[in-house]
């Protein structure tokens, strides 16, 4: 039987959405890459570049890649047989770990519902900030 810690729901949650939030995908920055090569328009090539140098420099500096970034939506797929080693809900834990993604940053309350009905209270995401 596999035991889930409330701090590592918690602390995994923050590590998820600070590596979102640093990083672009490797398939955007070789498209971008492919874009800027066969790209002819100056201007735009010029806009390409800035999107890549702005990656580059939220990666290497662990900057949000974009200020409001949006709502935060998990997704959690448990498997049979879990024990949980926690005092809180899933959500509460879920919850705890958003603002301790970016600590520094103000988070506005949720405002979508859990898929089983049940509003998650005090969800959070990064912009706003």
């Amino acid at each position: 039987m596999s035991v889930i810690r409330e701090d590592d729901v918690i602390a995994s949650v923050a590590d998820a959405l600070q590596y979102i939030s640093y990083y672009h995908t490797p398939d955007f920055i070789r498209a971008m890459g492919h874009a800027h090569a066969i790209e002819k328009n100056p201007a735009a090539r010029d806009a390409i570049a800035q999107i890549l140098t702005n990656s580059r420099l939220c990666a290497e500096g662990h900057r949000p890649i974009c200020q409001d970034t949006g709502i935060v939506v998990v997704f959690v797929q448990i498997g049979m047989g879990v024990r949980w080693d926690a005092v809180r809900d899933l959500d509460a834990m879920i919850n705890e770990g958003v603002p301790r993604a970016h600590p520094a940053r103000t988070a506005a309350p949720g405002n979508i519902p859990a898929r089983r009905g049940v509003r998650v209270r005090g969800a959070r995401h990064a912009g706003h900030g």
